[in-house]
C-alpha cells in the first residue's frame, strides 16, 4: 500500500473524533450498566465454563462438566482441548463478577486493537497517525459494540474477539516464529484460528506455517505430560463430535452444515451434500484470493477466515466477528470503489444490525429441532449467502481492476487514504 499523504488538522475532525469517543465511551457505560443492573445482565455462560469448567483441569472430569445455570435446555460442556483450561485455569481462584467485569472491558478493548489493525493492513502505519483515521477506529468500534457477533460475545463472555485479535497481530507480524507463536497458541485454546495457516500457505510464509504447527502440537504435548487421560479422551473421542458442541441445526449455527441442514430438514453431517458445497465455496474462495493485490494481506485473510468459519460444523453468530474486518475492508481497501461494495458492505451491517440469527432463534420451537418452514430456513442462511457473494463479488470485481491497468494503477497511486 502507498503511504497516505498527511493531512492538517481542521477544527472539525478535532470535533468528529470527540463525536466518536462520546459514542464509544456512551456504548461501554451502557453495556457495564447492561451487567450491573439488569436481571440477566451477568449472563456471561461461556465464561462460566472457562472459569468453572478449567477448575477440574487434571481431576479425569473435566469433559465431564456441565453448567445448565442459564441453560436448562443444553447443558454447556466444556468443548475446548486441554489447554484452553490450563490457559483459563488461574481465573478460578477470583470472584467470578471481577473476572466477568475485567472480561468485558477486555474484550472491548480487544475490539478496537482488531479495528486499529484492520484499518493499518489497509492503510499502512502511518495512516493512524491522522487524527482523521483515529477518529474512523474509535468510531468503528462504537458501532461494532451493538453488532451481532460481537454483542452475543459479551453476552455469554465468549473468547472470540480475543482470538482474532491474536490472527490479525500474526499476520501484523513479519517475525516468522512470532506469527507462528501467536497461531499455534491459539490454535490449542480453541481450535479454529488453525485455519489461519492457510494463510500462511497463501502467502508463502511456510516456517510460520509449520512453526504454528510446532507450536499448536506442542500445546498437546505439555497437556499430556500434565493430565494424559483427558488430553487423549479430547484428541481421540471429542474431537469430531459436533452435537457435543451444540444444535447443528439451530439458526445461530451459520455454518454450511447448519445452513444445509435446516433447509434440507435433516442433519447432513459430513455427506456427500456438505462436501459438493464444501468444495464449490472452496473453488469460490481461491477465484476470490487469486483476484486480490498481491499486498492485500487483510483480503487474503479475511477469505481464509471466511472458509473457515463456513466449513466448521459449528459456526455460531458469535464467531463471525471477522464481518467487521470484512466491512472495514470493503469501505476503505483496495477495491473500495468498485461497484458493488459498498452494497455488499450495507449487506452486512443490516444482518448484522438486526442479528439475523438470534432474530430466528424465536421462532424455534425447540433449539434440537431441524426442520422449520423453508422461507425460515433461506434466512437462517443469512450469513453462508453473505460469503458467497462475497467471494463471487471480489473474484469478479478483483479480475475487473487487474483487466483495466488504468483504474489499478490510479488506485495504486493515489492509495486507500483518499476514502472517507
Amino acid at each position: 500500500m502507498s503511504r497516505p499523504v498527511a493531512r492538517a488538522e481542521s477544527p472539525a475532525v478535532n470535533r468528529h473524533f470527540r463525536l466518536a469517543a462520546a459514542a464509544l465511551g456512551i456504548s461501554v457505560l451502557v453495556r457495564l450498566a447492561w451487567v450491573l443492573f439488569l436481571p440477566n445482565g451477568m449472563n456471561f455462560v461461556d465464561l462460566h465454563v472457562y472459569v468453572d469448567g478449567s477448575a477440574a483441569l487434571g481431576s479425569g472430569n473435566l469433559f465431564d462438566y456441565t453448567d445448565s445455570s442459564k441453560t436448562p435446555d443444553f447443558p454447556l460442556p466444556f468443548t475446548y482441548p486441554p489447554f484452553a483450561a490450563l490457559v483459563f485455569y488461574p481465573l478460578h481462584f477470583l470472584p467470578f463478577s471481577v473476572v466477568a467485569i475485567a472480561w468485558l472491558l477486555a474484550t472491548m478493548a480487544a475490539l478496537f486493537g482488531v479495528v486499529w489493525l484492520a484499518l493499518e493492513l489497509i492503510l499502512g502505519k502511518d495512516a493512524l497517525r491522522e487524527q482523521h483515521w483515529r477518529t474512523v477506529a474509535v468510531a468503528w468500534t462504537a458501532v461494532g459494540l451493538w453488532l451481532e457477533p460481537v454483542r452475543t460475545t459479551l453476552d455469554y463472555g465468549q473468547v472470540n474477539v480475543f482470538l482474532v485479535l491474536i490472527a490479525m497481530l500474526a499476520v501484523r507480524s513479519a517475525r516468522w516464529w512470532v506469527s507462528g507463536t501467536l497461531v499455534g497458541a491459539a490454535a490449542g485454546v480453541k481450535l479454529t484460528p488453525a485455519v489461519t495457516g492457510l494463510y500462511f500457505v497463501a502467502r508463502r510464509r511456510w516456517l510460520a506455517a509449520v512453526w504454528s504447527g510446532v507450536v499448536f502440537f506442542g500445546t498437546i504435548g505439555l497437556t499430556y505430560l500434565i493430565t494424559p487421560d483427558e488430553t487423549r479422551k479430547y484428541f481421540t473421542e471429542l474431537l469430531g463430535d459436533a452435537t457435543r458442541i451444540g444444535p447443528v441445526g439451530s439458526s445461530v449455527n451459520q455454518s454450511l452444515r447448519g445452513a444445509l441442514s435446516r433447509i434440507l430438514g435433516h442433519d447432513v453431517v459430513s455427506g456427500p451434500v456438505w462436501l459438493a458445497a464444501v468444495l464449490v465455496t472452496a473453488v469460490l474462495a481461491v477465484l476470490a484470493w487469486r483476484a486480490l493485490a498481491k499486498d492485500d494481506r487483510l483480503g487474503t485473510l479475511l477469505i481464509v477466515q471466511l472458509f473457515g468459519l463456513m466449513v466448521s460444523p459449528i459456526s455460531w453468530s458469535h464467531h463471525w466477528i471477522w464481518l467487521i474486518p470484512v466491512v472495514l475492508w470493503l469501505l476503505y481497501g483496495p477495491m473500495r470503489e468498485a461497484a458493488g461494495a459498498r452494497l455488499v458492505a450495507g449487506y452486512w451491517l443490516v444482518t448484522t444490525v438486526i442479528g439475523v440469527p438470534w432474530l430466528l432463534s424465536h421462532f424455534q420451537t425447540s433449539i434440537w429441532t431441524i426442520s422449520r418452514p423453508g422461507i425460515l430456513s433461506w434466512l437462517a442462511a443469512v450469513d453462508v449467502i453473505g460469503v458467497l457473494i462475497f467471494y463471487v463479488w471480489v473474484a469478479w470485481a478483483g479480475r475487473r481492476e487487474q483487466s483495466g491497468p488504468e483504474a489499478a494503477a490510479c488506485v495504486t497511486t493515489q492509495g486507500p487514504a483518499r476514502a472517507a
